[in-house]
């Protein structure tokens, strides 16, 4: 059976996938901790001299947040996994066939759900078997890059409804991933979680950045720094590739 593939917008998955050729070509990272330690520098200091990159470009250009959005709600964000596309699938079975290989769906289902498949951990590094069932679905899950509730605060307050829930579903913010992972994140900002993975850092960052410069929301300047700092350790010649 053939895969179904999920088509994003071609100059923001160009910034991403230019970014995943940086992080499979390089041997090691000089990364931060994934606590986001900062350093004090803004980011504007940390990215000085590569500020021409269309990657630096997009995160300095982010508007400021000062996070007084009223309180965040998940019903904000629309019916969990809704088919947004209408290709008669909802976005998780979506997601799942997109990031899992050896995929087997349910027989009756059109190739819709996703029984069992294997996952490549982005956030771990590990290997997973996938297996849907009450007590195994959870064993990989479907991240929100960017957060719910941090697009909440950063913006996605002012939305219509059909804004969030086209969010809430954008493959460009979805990630499967080992579920204890995804736990320990939450709804952390970049300066407050990162992957344990160290060589999945400089994609992460860089999705970070082009979600939110599609969704034009906001970063503190805390999220702003850290995800300076990590892009400042990608290598120069993939950065230059950006423009």
């Amino acid at each position: 059976m053939k895969k179904r593939r999920l088509l994003l917008p071609g100059l923001v998955l160009g910034l991403v996938l230019l970014l995943v050729a940086l992080w499979w070509g390089r041997g090691g990272l000089d990364l931060p901790d994934a606590d986001g330690q900062p350093d004090g520098r803004s980011a504007a200091e940390i990215l000085a001299g590569r500020e021409d990159t269309a990657l630096a470009e997009a995160l300095l250009a982010l508007p400021t947040s000062a996070k007084l959005a009223a309180p965040y709600d998940r019903d904000q964000f629309g019916a969990r996994w809704a088919d947004v596309d209408r290709n008669g699938c909802d976005t998780r079975n979506d997601i799942l066939a997109r990031d899992l290989t050896e995929v087997r769906w349910r027989e009756g289902t059109h190739d819709c759900v996703v029984e069992r498949g294997t996952l490549a951990d982005p956030y771990t590094g590990q290997q997973i078997r996938f297996q849907r069932g009450e007590k195994t679905s959870p064993a990989v899950q479907i991240d929100h890059v960017v957060a719910l509730a941090n697009a909440w605060e950063s913006g996605a307050d002012r939305w219509s409804d059909e804004q969030r829930e086209q969010f809430a579903n954008d493959p460009l913010n979805l990630l499967a991933v080992d579920g204890p992972a995804n736990q320990q994140k939450g709804a952390a900002s970049a300066d407050r979680w990162l992957p344990p993975n160290p060589f999945f850092h400089c994609e992460y960052a860089a999705r970070q950045v082009a979600v939110k410069q599609k969704w034009d929301l906001a970063v503190t300047e805390a999220e702003r720094s850290a995800l300076a700092r990590i892009l400042v350790s990608c290598e120069a010649p993939a950065a230059k590739g950006l423009d």
